[in-house]
């Protein structure tokens, strides 16, 4: 991996963070590194802190939805689904983004569209709840539009 030394952490596909095979249970470190990580033209996930770089061993994808939240519009805009990330943040979702991974696991795109994150399972069961179906077409209905979701291609992308 270049020049660039490991961190000695593992991120699992649940979110959950490792170091050296020890479960990190401190939100804040991990808040912090979630904060300063960043992709690599490779598709490495490297904590870029105080000038020092290293890369995170990841299972699937670093951040991971845990839950979803419909939210009603008002005057000033539509209504919109809420994302719960692992880094204990919120967003709205782009639904453009979606797509069926292997093994059927839901992804998106997160953090401005620079990440991809991964369903778990609850939150895959709450936008299941939004999702409709046209023929062998999946969509998600959202402010007058259906937002089909897309499987992955054959270069393994989602």
């Amino acid at each position: 991996m270049d020049d660039i030394p490991p961190c000695l952490i593992f991120i699992d596909k649940e979110g959950r963070w490792y170091h050296q095979g020890a479960e990190m249970i401190r939100r804040e470190f991990i808040r912090l590194f979630y904060q300063n990580m960043e992709l690599d033209s490779e598709g490495r996930y490297l904590v870029n802190w105080t000038d020092k770089r290293c890369y995170v061993e990841v299972e699937d994808t670093a951040f991971v939805v845990r839950r979803i939240s419909y939210e009603e519009g008002n005057q000033d805009r539509g209504p919109r689904i809420e994302l719960s990330l692992s880094d204990d943040t919120k967003e709205a979702l782009m639904p453009d983004s979606l797509c069926v991974g292997r093994e059927n696991v839901l992804y998106c795109k997160v953090k401005s569209g620079f990440f991809p994150a991964r369903f778990n399972r609850a939150a895959y069961y709450q936008l299941a709840e939004y999702i409709e179906e046209e023929g062998k077409t999946y969509f998600l209905p959202l402010n007058g539009r259906k937002y089909v979701i897309r499987a992955q291609d054959s270069q393994d992308n989602c």
